[in-house]
């Protein structure tokens, strides 16, 4: 069993894993004392005055008692010191309170609950996001920990496609390690598959083959694309932005510039820029000017300014950038 303090504050701005460390508590809590052992406050519920008044109560429960108290981030200061400060400082025997706070914004655990937890001799932990440079590292320290190295240009794309929430990577990385098995190398093409939903991997796709003017396959992804539902006005700004990417690359190329001095220009990670530029060299600087052009008048037809239909217009802009 474990050794429980009188007092548990868990808070900070990773919600997820406050979440995941309040279930995990009561969880434990309820395999101690049964659910009769464990009492639940949160929304109106949960209040400095309530808290107070629950700890100082009489209870015939055998055992150990719990409580366990959500939101406290909405909680004022003052509130904290008239109704719990005192009852904090002597709290009953054989009682555990367990409060949970999600930081945000303004949003924070009142310092004087933090000072009465502290005082009480209980335990306060912190679940602080990482900053974003910061994640890659992780992502890698963690897949290893699963059984499986994570190739970092990997970590990066994963961090991109899911997010920078750290519950949320964890889960892509046990999906992806349990798929692959230990001992697997993840790169690029395994993270891709996995962690990008299928209708962004068409979308992908479709755009791929756009720049590789392989006009068949664009014009069947197009099409499947929009009988899924997929909107033109969501197509036409993806086709634009990487025509327009591969054109500045284009252009620093034929100006002189190295790869390495390319990679170090633009805003974009290391593999990307990897394949930016081998598209760039797989086309000419005019036909990616004339490309950007009419997807700009392209654009500007969809917002209904073209007698065309925004399907028919953009059919002949594929094919025309294609060939």
């Amino acid at each position: 069993m474990p050794a429980w303090k009188s007092a548990f504050l868990i808070h900070g701005d990773d919600h997820g894993r406050v979440a995941e460390r309040r279930a995990r508590l009561r969880e434990m809590a309820e395999s101690e004392s049964g659910s009769g052992g464990v009492e639940v406050f949160e929304g109106d519920a949960s209040t400095p005055e309530s808290i107070g008044l629950a700890l100082n109560a009489m209870t015939f429960a055998v055992g150990r008692r719990f409580l366990i108290v959500d939101g406290v981030e909405r909680w004022k200061d003052a509130d904290v010191k008239k109704h719990l400060q005192a009852t904090l400082a002597d709290m009953p025997p054989e009682t555990t309170v367990a409060f949970f706070g999600r930081d945000e914004g303004r949003a924070k655990v009142p310092p004087p609950l933090l000072a009465a937890v502290k005082a009480a001799g209980g335990q306060i932990a912190t679940e602080t996001m990482l900053k974003g440079k910061e994640l890659p590292r992780w992502a890698i320290g963690e897949a290893r920990r699963l059984g499986v190295d994570l190739d970092p240009d990997a970590a990066r794309l994963l961090i991109e496609l899911v997010g920078e929430r750290q519950q949320r990577l964890l889960r892509e990385l046990e999906k992806l390690a349990l798929e692959h098995g230990a001992g697997t190398v993840l790169g690029l093409e395994e993270v891709q598959a996995v962690a990008a939903p299928s209708a962004e991997q068409q979308v992908w796709g479709f755009v791929d083959a756009l720049v590789a003017r392989n006009g068949r396959r664009a014009v069947r992804a197009y099409l499947e694309l929009r009988a899924q539902g997929e909107s033109v006005g969501r197509l036409i700004p993806l086709m634009a932005r990487r025509i327009r990417e591969i054109e500045t690359i284009s252009a620093r190329l034929e100006a002189g510039e190295s790869p390495a001095q390319i990679k170090a220009a633009i805003r974009m990670p290391p593999w990307m820029a990897d394949r930016r530029i081998k598209e760039a060299r797989g086309t000419d600087l005019e036909s990616l000017r004339s490309a950007v052009i009419l997807l700009a008048d392209l654009e500007v037809g969809s917002r209904g300014l073209s007698e065309l239909s925004d399907d028919t217009a953009t059919l002949r802009a594929i094919v025309a950038i294609a060939a």
